[in-house]
């Protein structure tokens, strides 16, 4: 991977800064330490995985055995791979396991809570997240290609733009579903389609907004009724939205606008259901 691909690693996470800070010249293997073991780094897998088995210790009560488990297992898990070396060793298989450990904790935690509000919180903030990252992706992703995306002049260039969206649409398990799909060879403009405007697509900007506003209408209190209405506006305009005008009106402002409806989003949920009045 070149430098500007590790460089953007960071920059999904808005990391630049505190890398810069502790490490100065971006170096893969210093990126790969900082984003998995690093302790004072909140984004790492050690730091994350390391909340989520804190959260869910505080909340047991609320929580099915299974997906404590699930979570306390994860947790072990992941100390005694670091501990091995199993990470150095093979960083792939590593990440796939991380991959792997997710996916079982959400299917855990839909197939056996409760569908009551803390199921409904608790999907909230899975797709909110998955909305910010997804955008996050998609926008660092896109800036990253020095080409003209729309058509690459060079047999070199065909073979670097393919391999930098199938990783793209590989990180977000999308590979397959993009070849479904749309049965073509990858074109960056149906990459940004699936990504943004897709509903079938798990991961895709509507299919995350779809679920927000399903499980913040199943929450709604008397003070809601506005942060719902955002929600429902923000879905209707990727329902309704279109690739080619979004990329003709810029694809960059058009997810920086995203990312922060989101983040105004999030801010709402909180004082309308976390705060006391």
């Amino acid at each position: 991977m070149p430098k500007v691909g590790w460089q953007g690693m960071l920059s999904i996470s808005e990391l630049m800064p505190a890398y810069n800070a502790k490490h100065g010249e971006v170096a893969p293997q210093r990126v790969m330490q900082f984003m998995v073991k690093d302790e004072s780094n909140p984004s790492s897998i050690l730091s994350c995985l390391r909340a989520a088995r804190e959260n869910a210790r505080a909340v047991r009560g609320s929580l099915t055995t299974e997906v404590w488990e699930t979570q306390n297992q994860t947790w072990l898990e992941l100390n005694r791979m670091l501990r091995s070396g199993d990470f150095e060793r093979d960083p792939g298989q590593f990440f796939e396991w991380v991959k792997f450990r997710s996916h079982l904790s959400r299917g855990v935690t839909v197939g056996t809570m409760l569908m009551d509000e803390a199921l409904h919180f608790m999907r909230l903030g899975t797709f909110l997240e998955r909305a910010d990252n997804t955008a996050r992706l998609v926008d660092v992703k896109f800036h990253a290609v020095q080409s003209d995306f729309f058509g690459a002049a060079s047999e070199k260039d065909q073979e670097y733009d393919f391999y930098h969206w199938s990783a793209i649409l590989r990180s977000v398990s999308g590979f397959e579903i993009y070849r479904k799909v749309y049965r073509d060879v990858i074109k960056p403009e149906r990459v940004a389609d699936l990504l943004i405007l897709r509903p079938d697509m798990p991961r895709s900007l509507h299919a995350s907004m779809n679920e927000v506003v399903s499980n913040l209408a199943m929450v709604a209190n008397d003070q809601s009724a506005e942060t719902l209405r955002r929600a429902g506006r923000l879905r209707a305009e990727l329902q309704y939205g279109n690739i080619e005008e979004i990329l003709a009106n810029g694809l960059h402002a058009f997810l920086t606008q995203f990312l922060d409806r989101v983040n105004e989003l999030g801010g709402r949920i909180s004082r309308d259901f976390l705060i006391p009045a």
